[in-house]
């Protein structure tokens, strides 16, 4: 055999079908791994893309009006005559068997409400005298009274109210949400967030945070003035075509490394410039609330060009209306260890009128159907007194919080004891609550799941029972 036919021979034994299927990448394995990577590309393109939840929804979107550092349920929601006869006494000692505060000594003196109660709405209910605002809208709102959590200090229970857990790490309420729903705003975030009061939160940017989803999912810090998002602006000398061009080529090499690995935060990444860009021509419309009528503005205390609380609510109400899935307003400034009566009386001042002109607000524009609105701190404050005879120390055993809008029963659900020490009747806790939450929203909360290191996580982590008895 000379040298040609030796190559032809060596040529034909190597080109089998076996060598053609195992070499040429297009083995049946190979087919379905190369349109399962194309598949996964497609997804992760938008990560916020419109998608559907396990059933129908009575809630669409939600905005979350965070009342952080624990507002006092003793003196806003939960009415205790016998507290108050008790005032200045030490509280029966089974009450305390086991009880562990985070400051104060348990056996310290009981101290009765600050402030008055009055009966407002249809029904009566009762609420402190702070709050005339929101008893004007009491009919809206599901109270409850009934509620608990497992952590006794600031930074955790912001964090579990938040995200189901105690611990950093962990996907927030909002990042489920738009996890599972993604958004409706092509041209603004899925999950915004504003920061009000006196300092941030204890809990920090985990409160918002998108644990171990794509970041796609996290909260969107705005400011109250000025551009939303630093930097949102063009510098001087770079115009929209060269913005744009720039963009594009970026764009090109980032879907060329997605298609090769299928690597979602190459996805947020291009929607993450891609937002940006969209946001520099709609984020300054949305958040000039100057176009707002003089009555709205009035409604809700709001003043153009100044941060505040106000501004935020009707911010909110603005973004719902574009699309925007999760609205969150962190407002830290209720931690009253001291101080309490003018402390209460300042916050409640600022927190108020605008808190019930967003219910309002919605309701008017027709809104408040298809939108949550959830009103509340990370746990409640001790019948019993700190600094003096004016604070109040952690306590999650009981606390209030409010909800309204879509799918929601109003009135009142749930009882505390006597001193509004425990729960006697109808407790919700956290992970009860936020099991509803996502029933609202469309979710079974057992099958709202993401796999990450060989667990299946959810936000009610292995907890959560639904409270039919908020659902109207």
């Amino acid at each position: 055999m000379n040298l040609a036919q030796h190559l032809f021979e060596e040529r034909r034994r190597f080109l089998t079908r076996r060598w053609f299927f195992r070499d040429c990448g297009v083995g049946l394995g190979s087919i379905a791994l190369g349109s399962m990577l194309q598949d996964s590309a497609r997804a992760v393109t938008n990560p916020m893309a419109p998608r559907k939840p396990h059933f129908a929804p009575k809630a669409k979107r939600v905005i979350y009006l965070f009342q952080a550092g624990a507002p006092s349920h003793l003196e806003l929601f939960d009415n205790k005559p016998e507290l108050t006869k008790w005032d200045g006494k030490l509280p029966p000692a089974d009450l305390l068997k086991g009880y562990r505060a985070a400051f104060i000594s348990p056996n310290s003196a009981l101290l009765g409400a600050k402030y008055k109660f009055k009966k407002v709405g249809k029904n009566g209910v009762e609420l402190s005298e702070l709050l005339p605002h929101l008893g004007s809208v009491v009919d809206d709102l599901a109270i409850v009274k009934s509620m608990t959590t497992d952590a006794f200090n600031h930074a955790p229970a912001q964090i579990m109210m938040n995200t189901g857990s105690q611990q950093f790490g962990r996907p927030s309420m909002g990042a489920w949400t738009t996890y599972g729903l993604g958004s409706e705003s092509e041209d603004l975030p899925g999950y915004v967030v504003f920061s009000t009061g006196t300092k941030g939160t204890s809990g920090g940017a985990s409160n918002w945070g998108c644990g171990f989803l794509p970041t796609a999912y996290q909260g969107v810090a705005f400011r109250g003035q000025g551009d939303p998002v630093l930097f949102l602006s063009n510098p001087a000398g770079v115009d929209k075509e060269m913005q744009r061009d720039t963009l594009d080529a970026i764009r090109h090499l980032n879907e060329q490394r997605l298609g090769a690995v299928g690597d979602p935060e190459i996805a947020t990444r291009i929607n993450s410039f891609e937002l940006a860009y969209r946001m520099q021509g709609i984020a300054p419309e949305v958040m000039d609330i100057s176009r707002e009528s003089k009555e709205t503005l009035a409604m809700y205390g709001a003043e153009p060009g100044k941060a505040s609380y106000a501004n935020a609510c009707l911010l909110a109400r603005r973004l719902a209306e574009r699309g925007v899935r999760f609205v969150q307003i962190f407002h830290e400034a209720w931690d009253h260890h001291g101080n309490l009566k003018a402390g209460l009386k300042a916050q409640c001042g600022q927190t108020d009128q605008a808190s019930a002109a967003l219910i309002k607000d919605l309701k008017q524009r027709g809104l408040l159907d298809d939108t949550l609105v959830i009103w509340g701190g990370e746990f409640g404050r001790t019948p019993m007194v700190q600094g003096g005879n004016d604070g109040r120390d952690h306590h999650p055993n009981c606390f209030t919080t409010l909800l309204a809008g879509a799918g929601v029963k109003p009135g009142v659900l749930g009882r505390s004891d006597e001193f509004g020490f425990n729960v006697v009747e109808d407790k919700v806790h956290v992970h009860d609550l936020h099991a509803t939450i996502l029933h609202l929203l469309g979710f079974d909360h057992e099958k709202l799941t993401y796999r990450f290191q060989g667990r299946d996580f959810r936000l009610t982590d292995v907890h959560g029972e639904l409270v039919h008895k908020l659902l109207a």
